[in-house]
């Protein structure tokens, strides 16, 4: 809020005045502390007046610069009225020492001044000022920018308040969808019993969003995994995304053996729990060591690839319509070979936009990261949805690599 030359130019406007539906009460502004800086003592008694007029509680005062800096170094106040032209450290000092220090960065200062030039106003903007009065002083001007600066001060503590505990609650939230993913010692016993390696790589927004996998024990030698992306982003994709996982845990019992049913029973019931337009994305498959294959049935979600040992690729297909969109509808399975030393690929729909992902797509970005030698590593080095992409807070983005056999 510095550097802004509103002095002279009627009553500014506050945040309060520019959103009208934030409010501010009296008692708030009013219990603000204020401090006044100056070294004549009638300026400091006629401020001090002007303010216990108008109901201000809690008014301290400073005879100069230094005397001042260390008052506020005790207690930082909510509005610094300064007056510009004092011995030792003026209020150009003061300013500045103010605007070094990130605890008063944003504290605002009025500065009452007999300067009139624009120099000299520009050089107090320079300082740090937030806003100017000039003397003689006018109790109504002087009162009604008091107050502006403070009501603005209320209401962006208020929003940094808020602020604070919206990141809280994203952070609570992001645990627990990370909580949701299985363990590693999950993934190994899982795989390890169909034969099979698994290793996954899976970032949630920052933000939060709605990626999530998972999952479903089934007898003998084989396993249920399922990929799930629920449109949007933010806390209603993220409750949605638990809805869905709560289903899934309930279904699997009943359908992980099909998953064309378990898709057509999940649709069943979230098109009753989820909102208008509101849809999820998933492919859901079993993973047979034994037979040494892999069914699965989609949603509108990412094709599963299978890399063969002998170089070539295989891409399944979407078999159905999104989780969501009405009750009724029905999804048909695929069956694809997993042979020995071959891969199985299920990644989510952020990844076929990853930056690597384009020209020969997705799968041959794959194929070549495997030719290479490097497996798992190298796919996530060659899709540049790495360790910068989590520092930039991109796009959510899950893969899961199976390996049947030697690879």
């Amino acid at each position: 809020m510095t550097g802004q030359d509103i002095s002279g130019h009627g009553r500014p406007q506050s945040l309060e005045g520019r959103y009208p539906n934030l409010q501010v009460s009296d008692t708030q502004i009013l219990d603000c502390p204020i401090l006044v800086v100056d070294d004549t003592a009638f300026n400091r008694t006629l401020i001090g007046d002007f303010l216990a007029v108008a109901g201000f509680r809690k008014v301290s005062f400073a005879t100069n610069g230094m005397e001042a800096l260390a008052m506020i170094e005790a207690g930082i106040p909510d509005l610094l009225i300064l007056d510009i032209m004092m011995p030792g450290i003026d209020g150009y000092e003061v300013c500045r020492r103010l605007r070094a220090v990130p605890a008063t960065a944003d504290l605002p200062i009025l500065v009452q001044t007999a300067l009139s030039s624009v120099e000299d106003r520009n050089r107090a903007f320079a300082a740090g000022t937030t806003d100017l009065v000039t003397k003689p002083l006018e109790q109504t001007e002087l009162l009604a920018r008091v107050r502006i600066h403070l009501e603005d001060r209320v209401l962006i503590r208020r929003l940094q308040s808020y602020r604070a505990r919206v990141e809280a609650e994203l952070s609570i939230a992001r645990s627990m969808q990370e909580h949701l993913l299985p363990t590693p010692a999950q993934c190994t016993a899982a795989a390890a019993a169909a034969g099979c390696t698994l290793r996954a790589h899976s970032v949630i927004s920052p933000t939060l969003g709605g990626d999530l996998w998972g999952l479903l024990p089934l007898p003998g030698p084989r396993f249920g995994v399922y990929l799930l992306n629920v449109a949007g982003q933010g806390v209603a994709a993220t409750l949605n995304a638990f809805r869905l996982h709560t289903l899934l845990q309930e279904l699997g019992p009943l359908h992980g053996e099909d998953p064309a049913a378990l898709l057509s029973a999940l649709n069943d019931r979230a098109a009753g729990l989820l909102a208008a337009g509101e849809t999820a994305t998933m492919t859901y498959g079993v993973v047979d060591g034994g037979l040494g294959r892999f069914t699965h049935a989609s949603a509108e979600g990412a094709p599963p690839m299978i890399l063969r040992g002998d170089g070539g690729s295989d891409r399944g297909g979407a078999t159905g319509p999104a989780i969501g969109i009405a009750p009724g509808a029905r999804y048909r399975a695929e069956v694809m070979e997993l042979l020995p030393g071959a891969v199985l690929a299920l990644c989510s729909a952020a990844m076929l936009e990853a930056p690597g992902a384009g020209g020969s797509g997705l799968g041959g970005m794959i194929a070549r990261a495997v030719a290479d030698g490097d497996g798992f590593e190298a796919v996530l080095r060659s899709l540049g949805i790495g360790i910068a992409l989590e520092q930039a807070g991109g796009d959510e983005h899950t893969l899961l690599w199976i390996g049947r056999g030697a690879r």
